[in-house]
């Protein structure tokens, strides 16, 4: 479809969506940072307004007939050129709104929660360039802009991982996100780089329209996997799945950034976005199949002993993710992004709840929260339950119908053994989430504790406070109850461009379905929820498997083991062996050649004329020979 130049509202829109966050970012840091107060008004200004931006171009296009290109040449020569602009159609409009919506409800909640950190104005400044690089990220219109803010959404979730630097595992997270996420962006670099000397045109359109006619098959399969390998570093798919939970040692509202609809959320949005593009090779799409499930599978093991809530959300926003791609993979392409859009309201719903019980309780672990009296916190407790059902596809939550999306588009695949591990997923999803809400449920036992702002993680300041941080918890929890019955609507607005196949119905799916999560539900009332309970898995009595997934299945354990034996024990040891012994050997030697050469020369520049005179003539005498005997 031919797209449309944007009227001038249009374009000032879009500009503001994108601008205002990084106006924020350099007034915050530069100018206002000494200045608490005006600093954290300046940035939910230049957040709330592009919401406002969103919501306005959502509204005002929701029945729009041709996608809308705004872009200016960046680089041209030799055949290729690159541009530099946005495009506005259904997706990035949705997106959009994710976006801002939960980037404006996060810095809300955070007024309460960085309440006394003396970096919080810093803080402040990180989150508004974290939401222009993802805002201009959703809005690119070519793939070579979209991979540069990639980037910029990759260095500004390490400074926001690893914010309270003084914490020696916190600078430790950040690190290991970078590096790991930079690992997937090479092979995304990589593809860039194939689809620029095949096509000389990296606009989004252009490839979802063309890609498929004019690259060979085993071309657009390759590039096709290439740019998945910067969606598995970003969305921690497996194999680069660790580095997700230990980026929970940031603020816990950055958590809610991340894991909702923002960073990692940026590798479905990826797939989606080319998902035209991808289509033309199923190879491709077989492989973002299997890997979706078999990070589902592993990541939801994970979270079935783990003790920490932040990692218990962290675990299943990766397990998410995963069974996003599998609802792409599967070739639906309405089931993974509006999977995506209701993981971003209960999953943002998960994290903020969670805040407030560890900033009231100064702990991460859920056992010591229900101890000292988690349920006694009402908006929260109530949130959270809403958030965990909405997460196990509880019916009428939002999840259950975005759930129920994905197993339709995996129940239309030739091998039914994809659905069978899509139900296996959602009934440990059930399992884990229920496991954390029968504990968190459970009467008091103990005396809250005294002490507060343990690890960093704010501090309990009274009433105010706790209802700046229950605001946001409301808004997302209504989300999360509504947003199933906007399916319909969505699945039309998506539509327009992509004529998307009529979903398959199927009763005994939906039964199949329910009958999974109450099991899963229904074991974690047994191990946690009834009275008497012993509040300990069945998997605690199965010690080779607890640790197998309390370990992560060793992948960690696996990286170290590369990085001593294979890069450090290996190519490390060759380099230098190369550097010492080829690059210093060989200038040495050459050092030490062109010493002894100076002083053989030296040899004939001793000052007597009369061993000058003699030199010359045994010279012209070789000369002479020379040409006699040729």
């Amino acid at each position: 479809m031919t797209p449309v130049a944007p009227n001038g509202g249009e374009l000032s829109l879009a500009l503001l969506a994108m601008g205002l966050p990084l106006l924020s970012f350099f007034l915050v840091f530069f100018v206002t940072r000494p200045r608490v107060t005006l600093s954290c008004a300046v940035s939910l200004v230049c957040s709330g307004l592009p919401l406002l931006a969103a919501i306005w171009l959502l509204a005002g296009h929701w029945r729009m007939e041709a996608p809308i290109l705004w872009e200016l040449t960046w680089m041209r020569g030799g055949g290729v050129a690159v541009t530099f602009g946005f495009l506005l159609d259904p997706l990035s409009l949705l997106m959009l709104c994710i976006v801002t919506g939960v980037s404006f409800l996060v810095q809300v909640y955070s007024l309460g929660y960085m309440a006394g950190d003396p970096g919080k104005a810093k803080y402040y400044a990180f989150l508004s360039l974290f939401a222009w690089s993802m805002i201009s990220l959703v809005l690119a219109s070519g793939l070579m802009q979209l991979y540069i803010f990639w980037e910029l959404v990759g260095l500004s979730s390490y400074l926001l991982i690893g914010f309270w630097h003084h914490k020696f595992s916190a600078s430790q997270a950040g690190k290991k996100a970078f590096v790991m996420t930079r690992l997937g962006d090479l092979g995304f670099f990589l593809g860039i780089i194939v689809l620029l000397l095949n096509l000389g045109d990296l606009s989004i359109l252009g490839l979802n329209q063309q890609a498929a006619t004019r690259l060979t098959p085993g071309l657009l399969t390759a590039s096709a996997l290439l740019i998945f390998c910067g969606v598995v570093g970003k969305s921690a798919q497996f194999p680069l799945l660790t580095w997700l939970p230990d980026a929970m040692e940031g603020p816990t509202p950055v958590s809610a950034l991340l894991h909702s609809a923002t960073m990692v959320a940026a590798g479905v949005y990826l797939v989606s976005r080319l998902f035209p593009f991808f289509q033309g090779s199923p190879q491709a799409l077989g492989w973002v199949l299997v890997i979706g499930t078999v990070t589902m599978l592993l990541s939801s093991t994970m979270a079935m002993v783990a003790s920490d809530i932040k990692q218990v959300w962290a675990y299943s926003t990766v397990s998410q993710l995963g069974f996003m791609f599998m609802g792409l993979g599967a070739g639906g392409y309405f089931a993974g992004v509006y999977h995506l859009t209701t993981h971003a309201a209960f999953k943002a719903l998960l994290f903020l709840c969670s805040g407030v019980f560890i900033h009231h309780y100064a702990t991460n672990d859920f056992f010591v929260m229900a101890r000292s009296g988690a349920r006694s916190l009402k908006v929260p407790m109530l949130s959270l339950t809403v958030a965990g059902a909405a997460l196990s596809g509880v019916w009428p939550l939002a999840g259950f119908f975005s759930k129920e999306t994905v197993l339709s588009a995996l129940a239309e695949l030739p091998n039914p053994a994809w659905l069978w591990l899509g139900l296996l997923g959602a009934g440990l999803t059930a399992y884990y989430t229920f496991r954390l809400l029968f504990v968190m449920w459970r009467p008091r036992r103990t005396q809250p504790p005294a002490g507060h702002a343990e690890h960093g993680e704010g501090g309990h300041h009274g009433a105010a406070v706790y209802w700046v941080m229950a605001a946001p918890l409301l808004v997302l929890a209504v989300l999360t109850a509504l947003l199933g019955a906007a399916g319909p609507a969505l699945e039309s607005f998506l539509a327009w461009g992509r004529p998307l196949p009529p979903g398959a119905h199927h009763g005994w799916l939906v039964a199949a379905s329910v009958v999974v999560v109450a099991a899963g539900a229904g074991l974690a009332w047994l191990e946690f929820g009834r009275a008497g309970a012993a509040q300990q898995g069945f998997l605690s009595r199965i010690p080779g498997l607890w640790n197998l997934f309390a370990n992560r299945w060793y992948l960690d354990w696996l990286y170290r083991w590369l990085l001593d034996h294979v890069v450090y024990g290996l190519f490390s040891r060759l380099f230098t062996l190369n550097d010492r012994r080829v690059v210093d050997g060989g200038i040495d030697g050459f050092c030490r050649a062109t010493l002894g050469a100076g002083w053989l020369l030296s040899l004939l520049q001793s000052g007597l004329l009369q061993y000058n005179l003699f030199t010359m003539v045994l010279v012209m005498a070789l000369v002479g020979l020379y040409f006699l005997l040729v």
